[in-house]
């Protein structure tokens, strides 16, 4: 409750009525930022649906806590009253999204809320669904209740940046990861990459993975690796995500390791082959699906991929190489973020360098970054930017 503490003393030194504002303000953020904490425990798990944290509070303590569940079980508001019972009347309801007032695959969240005798509602985020969007907040005051909207917005909009996308564009969030030398080399000239950043780094991406819809690479970087694409935290629990292998002309043998292993999610192979054709049977026959989609300049049409993954309900993608699946995004902008790997290491010109042919010849061609951000894990340094 240190927070609070803080609080208090910032607010003993304004005048009363801000102190009261202050202190309130300081009191709603507290509570947010332990929503805010439930939200994330969905992340990966919810979609097409947002991930949504919620906390309930009475005479200051939190009675109940819940996130949203996997699509079409509960989402985190019901979550959190269903754990307060008789309690939450009375109680103040923080939740990291505006509340739905409509039926899907379950009832309205603002149902649940009147019946449960919810005192006041705080939320941070507005939903762009218009099926939601200003709804809920709306019949909540016409139901006599208090409701406070925007508490940490900023921070709750980032957390469900792919799902906002997903709503506005139906297409999914694009994050661009990668793991480089200061040279900006992915590999040595021979394609040894193994590895390129250390065991810290390499934990993060794996939590990353946790956290994703989808991981997505090119052919060249399952014949090159052979990878797993799965999710290993130390924990030994996570969740592996869908794996997408673009290969246009089903080159790859189906005994690559992502198509033999064991796991939850499933795997599959994006082609412009015919997916009654001889050569996808002998992935389907292993319990790979092929999906086969429209050619673009010879190749898998990369933007009608993302919306054929945004139509499966899947709104983060993940694309974690080669440097041709790296360049293909970049040229055609279908990124929105990156995450890139800087390990204190040189491998020279020769090396193969991450970014592909981008077609810049003069320096204001360039692509811009924008909100970066730097943060050391070990010896490397990661860096993290928006297109």
């Amino acid at each position: 409750m240190r927070l609070l503490t803080r609080a208090r003393l910032k607010a003993s030194r304004a005048p009363r009525a801000k102190r009261a504002a202050d202190f309130d303000q300081a009191v709603a953020e507290f509570f947010m930022r332990i929503a805010l904490e439930e939200a994330v425990k969905g992340l990966g798990r919810t979609s097409p649906n947002p991930s949504v944290g919620a906390v309930l509070v009475k005479g200051g303590r939190i009675i109940a806590k819940g996130y949203t569940q996997p699509a079409g079980q509960a989402h985190a508001e019901v979550m959190a009253l269903a754990a307060a019972g008789p309690r939450a009347r009375g109680a103040d309801l923080y939740t990291t999204l505006e509340p739905c007032n409509h039926y899907g695959r379950t009832p309205p969240c603002t149902l649940a809320i009147l019946e449960a005798g919810v005192r006041r509602v705080i939320s941070a985020s507005s939903d762009p669904n218009p099926l939601v969007s200003g709804k809920g907040v709306a019949r909540l005051r016409r139901a006599g209740v208090e409701v406070r909207t925007g508490v940490l917005k900023a921070e709750a909009d980032r957390l469900n940046r792919p799902f906002f996308k997903a709503i506005r564009t139906r297409k999914p969030y694009v994050t661009l990861k990668a793991a480089v030398t200061l040279d900006g080399k992915l590999a040595t000239a021979t394609g040894d990459s193994r590895w390129v950043t250390g065991a810290v780094a390499r934990e993060w991406v794996h939590r990353l993975r946790d956290r994703v819809d989808v991981i997505l690479v090119g052919a060249n970087t399952v014949r090159k690796d052979d990878p797993q694409l799965t999710t290993r935290l130390p924990s030994g629990r996570g969740k592996d995500p869908v794996r997408v292998v673009v290969d246009s002309r089903l080159s790859l043998k189906p005994s690559h390791t992502v198509f033999t292993q064991r796991s939850s999610a499933k795997t599959v192979v994006a082609t412009l082959e015919d997916p009654t054709g001889r050569n996808a049977r002998r992935f389907i026959e292993q319990g790979v699906e092929v999906w086969q989609v429209r050619e673009k300049r010879g190749r898998v049409d990369l933007k009608a991929l993302l919306a054929h993954i945004s139509s499966q309900g899947l709104n983060h993608v993940l694309v974690e190489g080669g440097a041709e699946m790296y360049g293909s995004f970049l040229r055609d902008k279908l990124a929105d973020e990156l995450a890139l790997f800087l390990a204190p290491k040189l491998i020279g010109s020769q090396g193969i360098s991450w970014s592909g042919e981008l077609g810049v010849k003069l320096m204001s061609q360039a692509l811009q970054l924008k909100d970066v951000t730097f943060e050391q894990l070990g010896e490397d340094l990661l860096l993290q930017a928006r297109f």
